[in-house]
């Protein structure tokens, strides 16, 4: 089949592709094998101390020791303790966001507009380091409020725009049948465009989950925290790099989890993502049973009954 918005390329077209796609794999393996190399070469630190590749054996038999992956397991629950949390309240403040932004009174919608753009342009980290300092709520509450209202933010906007995608009619429908304006968006127009952008928003919660990682700076003893200074200040700085490529895992790990079930959810609640095909009966049966059932028109009488 061919496109309707370019031709199909020709003999050279393609062959310049298959050229430029093998340089492309040839320099990403030779960064990889870079890289490999590079971590596999010894180091001396600032004290004179010979350290091996982060190959050596010697560099991974703390593994064995079953406190390592108690660690680890605590720092995944305090991960995930944060970022479940935080999600709740910024779906929570981005529904309240996202009605706030189409009201009707300036009054509600002007003051909103601006406290989410603030929320928006501010950065997360000195979010926590202000609710930190000045609120006092410690590290685990800081971080949660600061992630739940950028989030929140974001999660408002997304679902605004999906309210002005939907179609006037939705609105002018339930403004007909007697709701009011409120219940309109509540009852019609929110459901649709929260289901359409859906994928969009769990995707938005894997930047959450993400940016957990940012509470390190605040103390918290989340995976990064534990990988890089809970365990290494335990059993030494020579596993700092392990722990560190652990922990890396650790979150590719969770964030392609989230990432693949966004994919799903896209799959599902898209244009098309729930096929439904009709089965079609044989020439000459009804589709309810096995008897030929067909209709007559009739001048007269409009159409005649079933003939058996």
């Amino acid at each position: 089949m061919t496109s309707v918005l370019y031709d199909a390329p020709g003999p050279k077209a393609k062959r310049i592709a298959r050229i430029v796609s093998v340089i492309a794999v040839l320099l990403i393996a030779g960064v990889l094998v870079a890289v490999i190399v590079a971590l596999a070469v010894p180091r001396t630190t600032a004290s004179g101390q010979v350290v091996p590749g982060l190959f050596d054996p010697s560099r991974w038999d703390v593994f064995n020791d079953l406190v390592v992956w108690r660690a680890f397991g605590n720092g995944v629950l305090n991960t995930l303790r944060m970022a479940g949390i935080a999600a709740v309240l910024a779906i929570a403040i981005g529904v309240l966001f996202s009605f706030a932004r189409t009201a009707s009174l300036a009054v509600i919608r002007i003051p909103s507009t601006v406290i989410l753009e603030f929320f928006r342009g501010m950065p997360v980290l000195l979010m926590m380091l202000f609710i930190l300092l000045v609120f006092s709520t410690g590290s685990y509450w800081a971080g949660i409020s600061a992630l739940a209202l950028y989030n929140g933010a974001i999660i408002g906007e997304i679902l605004r725009a999906g309210v002005a995608a939907l179609p006037r009619g939705q609105g002018e429908a339930g403004l007909s049948i007697g709701l009011s304006p409120l219940s309109t968006r509540f009852r019609i127009e929110f459901p649709q465009a929260a289901r359409n952008m859906l994928p969009i928003i769990i995707a938005q919660l894997v930047v959450l989950l993400k940016d957990t990682a940012l509470a390190y700076i605040l103390a918290y003893s989340e995976l990064l925290y534990v990988a890089t200074k809970t365990l290494p200040n335990f059993f030494g700085n020579r596993y700092l790099y392990s722990f560190f490529f652990v922990a890396l895992l650790i979150y590719l790990g969770m964030n392609l989890l989230l990432s693949f079930i966004a994919r799903l959810v896209a799959k599902r609640t898209g244009p098309g993502g729930r096929i439904v095909r009709p089965r079609i009966p044989r020439r000459g049966v009804h589709p309810e049973g096995d008897i030929a059932m067909s209709r007559v028109p009739d001048a007269g009488m409009g159409a005649a009954p079933p003939l058996l």
